[in-house]
């Protein structure tokens, strides 16, 4: 039987059934809002099915909450996760943020399965969980940083990238500026956006590739064609969304052959109170993170 999560009592009662892969699950989701079951695979589990068990079980729990929509052609789209009622509470009291009520905490899921961004950010969330896919895999790679469109806006104004990250690959670390494109706004729309990127260098040092991920290769040329011909103050480089972005996808703005990730040109800045990259004069390039967490089966 489910546990209350209305009620403290309720909620410990959850405690001893939750692993630290469950936590970790519960800590991404609060940061990224939803997830779908083939990303939460790749990011924690190695079978499927032993996933979808688990999920389920949170589920039951009251930990996580599920929805999906119906395709027009028939079928249906996968699972889309995110907090249940229970998960969100446990998740405030491990943050000392204010738990939500049921009522608040209904609009706020509500508001999620109606936004007309839940694809873009689903789409950006999976730039992310290809890089941990692949941190699993080899041991030289990891991922110390993914932040969401909110926090990075947060941490680094005036740009408002869908996400930020740090990819470390034997020793090099580049951080990296995410603008998952859905081919819904134009060309010169995306431009323009690199403005503000200019302005966060002038002010920080920071000199991040801004990373144009896209949705076909002819949005990508045509991009390539617009941002040649201009004298762009930071780095940019433009890869479609078929691809794995830890691999030799990026095709620079100033090159002519396709680089990793980890090749780009990257500049963490200087230490200042607007540099986020410092904590008490120490550069710091880490969390909150989502590339790593308990394995299992």
């Amino acid at each position: 039987m489910k546990p209350s999560s209305t009620s403290a009592s309720g909620l410990l009662a959850v405690y001893p059934h939750l692993t630290g892969r469950d936590r970790h699950i519960i800590d991404l989701l609060a940061r990224h809002q939803v997830l779908t079951t083939g990303q939460l695979h790749r990011i924690g589990f190695r079978a499927l099915r032993t996933c979808q068990i688990r999920l389920t079980e949170l589920r039951a729990l009251g930990v996580l909450e599920r929805f999906r929509f119906g395709r027009f052609e028939g079928g249906s789209y996968p699972w889309h996760w995110t907090l249940g009622l229970a998960g969100a509470r446990l998740h405030a009291a491990a943050t000392g943020d204010n738990p939500p009520t049921v009522r608040a905490h209904t609009d706020q899921l509500l508001r999620l399965t109606a936004s007309p961004h839940l694809t873009h950010l689903v789409s950006a969330n999976e730039f992310f969980v290809r890089l941990t896919h692949t941190a699993r895999r080899d041991p030289r790679a990891r991922l110390t940083r993914w932040w969401s469109e909110r926090e990075s806006t947060r941490r680094f104004p005036p740009v408002r990238p869908d996400g930020h990250g740090i990819w470390h690959v034997a020793g090099r670390a580049v951080g990296f500026f995410v603008e998952a494109d859905q081919g819904t706004e134009t060309l010169a729309r995306l431009v323009d956006k690199l403005d503000a990127y200019a302005r966060l260098t002038q002010t920080t040092g920071i000199s991040y590739p801004v990373l144009f991920w896209l949705t076909s290769t002819r949005r990508e040329e045509h991009l390539q064609t617009m941002l040649r011909r201009l004298r762009l103050r930071v780095p940019v480089a433009t890869a479609t969304q078929n691809t794995d972005p830890a691999e030799s996808i990026w095709l620079p703005t100033d090159g002519h052959r396709r680089v990793r990730l980890c090749d780009l040109h990257s500049e963490h800045g200087f230490d200042s109170a607007a540099n986020p990259n410092f904590s008490h004069g120490v550069l710091d390039l880490t969390g909150p993170i989502g590339s790593t967490g308990p394995d299992g089966s």
